[in-house]
């Protein structure tokens, strides 16, 4: 392969497509927002230390996740959770059973900051719209499965 076919391929530039946003609202806990604000930090300055390593591909995977955060920043509405409401919302702690009799807490929160993993789910997800609006006592059938609201915080 000629040289100078690889060196006129070197100048171009790594165009990676934009990161997919939510049709949904962006509602967010104020712990949410925090969390996409300290992305943004973090990623523009990743995002001036790739350009200044004159690293392509990382500038633009950089400039690409800091254009979805700083979308999202922009769009946050913060939802502060109703005060004494029994019923099951954006914000809530849930603690469910299920028939098998597993027992699982969880808070419901914006997309971005849902991490299953860790106790939080999206308020978008199936098991947060079913239970949206439920209280301690009432029982919802989901998939295949029955599940009975023990707690609202």
């Amino acid at each position: 392969m000629s040289r100078a076919f690889v060196k006129e391929h070197e100048d171009i530039v790594v165009d990676l497509p934009d990161r997919l946003i939510s049709e949904h609202p962006n509602l967010v806990t104020r712990e949410g927002l925090a969390q996409i604000e300290a992305e943004v930090r973090r990623l523009a300055a990743e995002h001036a230390a790739a350009q200044e390593a004159e690293d392509r591909e990382r500038t633009a995977a950089t400039a690409r996740d800091l254009r979805y955060w700083t979308a999202r920043a922009t769009s946050a509405e913060i939802v502060a959770p109703p005060v004494g409401d029994k019923r099951v919302h954006f914000g809530s702690t849930v603690t469910i059973e299920r028939s098998s009799g597993r027992k699982q807490a969880f808070r419901i929160v914006g997309e971005d900051e849902a991490n299953p993993a860790k106790g939080t789910i999206p308020y978008v997800g199936p098991l947060a719209r079913a239970l949206s609006g439920k209280e301690v006592g009432d029982v919802v059938r989901f998939a295949e499965d029955e599940i009975e609201v023990l707690a609202v915080e």
